[in-house]
């Protein structure tokens, strides 16, 4: 399966229009314009919240809880390594790994098969991701898992 996420430009918080491989919305991301940390909160086409992600502060390193439902279902960290960063996924126990900086890696479970790819499309108007996972339970975990990496990375750049 394939998703498709764009960053939209001009916004006071971060937002992102997200769309399947058949060119239908499947989620809109919002951000809060007020608050200690990033918070997003992910909203299917009907307006329901799906997911919602929020930065863990006084934290050494990244640090991000994806919410869904009733509870916690995932963090995801950023590891204290010397030469290149490296995240993981706890909950599910993916590893990820690959050119953060250039917006292509991809997450492997413990089994080390591929659960998701991401890619970024250059030469767009703003941010544009195509992220392919192997599962459809898996959806919104790499959703938010791509959106807090996409906060981490930025977070170091500036």
């Amino acid at each position: 399966m394939k998703l498709l996420m764009r960053q939209k430009v001009f916004s006071w918080t971060d937002r992102f229009l997200v769309w399947d491989e058949l060119g239908r919305e499947r989620y809109t991301v919002e951000g809060e314009l007020f608050s200690w940390g990033k918070r997003l909160h992910v909203c299917d086409p009907a307006g329901r919240e799906t997911l919602y992600l929020e930065e863990k502060l006084f934290s050494f390193l990244n640090r991000f809880r994806l919410y869904a439902g009733d509870g916690q279902i995932a963090e995801v960290v950023r590891e204290f390594t010397l030469f290149r960063p490296r995240y993981t996924v706890a909950g599910p126990d993916w590893e990820v790994r690959g050119d953060f900086w250039a917006h292509e890696y991809e997450a492997v479970d413990r089994t080390g098969r591929t659960v998701l790819t991401v890619g970024k499309e250059w030469f767009t108007w703003g941010d544009c991701y195509e992220l392919d996972f192997s599962s459809p339970e898996d959806e919104l975990l790499a959703l938010g898992t791509v959106l807090a990496i996409d906060i981490a990375v930025a977070r170091s750049t500036t």
